[in-house]
């Protein structure tokens, strides 16, 4: 990737221990609201993009998958299943306990981060994170261990907001940086923790910076198709 993520916090500099330490933070303060926000922020419009990645992560029976960083199960519930493992992998337990409330009984949860996940090598068959990379300590570390675990051939994808088409970037800047704070400190009583995250969308890699990680990670058959004039953008990828 073109920065080191690990070393910022939005537009600050911090220490990759600052990082993770305020990221947690964060999460911890907007678990209750964390969906809520998202429906007001996005307009709603997040549901859809969730459900086609749910769609094109095409849960098969008899499949361990790794719903990473989805605390609240909103990607788990869509591909739940009895003839299925889904297990969903985050680091907060504040985000874990609201998943765990709103989940079916064969959704299971773990405390774990993306850069150090409780499974053995070649495990899983399917790994996915949903606006959950970009909050990781190391990027390029996550998707190693995204490698490590997934078993020969199996498939990740990951959901993330992206740069904008040019013609709306305008108005999505403004929505970004004077609307959404401000939809923070109303809805989530939170408006430090949406400041971050419109800054640390604009930090993240864009799309051909992150499949250029995906493939140096060890990824092949690396794609993404963009969402909604490229506000979000689907990657995807199989271990090689």
């Amino acid at each position: 990737m073109t920065e080191r993520l690990s070393e910022t916090f939005g537009y600050r500099s911090v220490t990759p221990v600052e990082r993770e330490r305020r990221i947690r933070s964060v999460f911890q303060a907007v678990a209750g609201r964390y969906d809520l926000m998202n429906d007001v922020m996005s307009m709603g419009v997040h549901r859809l993009w969730k459900r086609d990645m749910a769609r094109r992560a095409s849960p098969r029976a008899g499949e361990f998958i790794v719903d990473l960083a989805g605390g609240t199960g909103d990607i788990a519930r869509l591909m739940a299943a009895p003839d299925r493992l889904v297990v969903v992998c985050d680091p907060s337990p504040a985000m874990m306990a609201v998943g765990r409330s709103r989940c079916p009984d064969s959704v299971r949860f773990t405390e774990g981060s993306a850069e150090s996940m409780p499974f053995p090598d070649a495990s899983v068959d399917l790994v996915t994170i949903a606006f959950g990379l970009r909050n990781t300590t190391d990027p390029e570390a996550a998707l190693a261990e995204i490698v490590r675990v997934l078993k020969p051939g199996g498939r990740f994808l990951c959901l993330e907001f992206s740069r904008a088409w040019a013609p709306i970037r305008p108005f999505y800047d403004a929505w970004s940086f004077h609307v959404i704070p401000r939809l923070g400190a109303w809805v989530a009583r939170e408006p430090a923790a949406y400041e971050y995250l419109v800054e640390s969308i604009r930090r993240f890699p864009e799309r051909d910076d992150l499949g250029q990680a995906m493939r140096k990670a060890g990824f092949a058959r690396v794609g993404w198709r963009d969402y909604t004039f490229g506000i979000a953008c689907l990657h995807q990828g199989h271990k090689s």
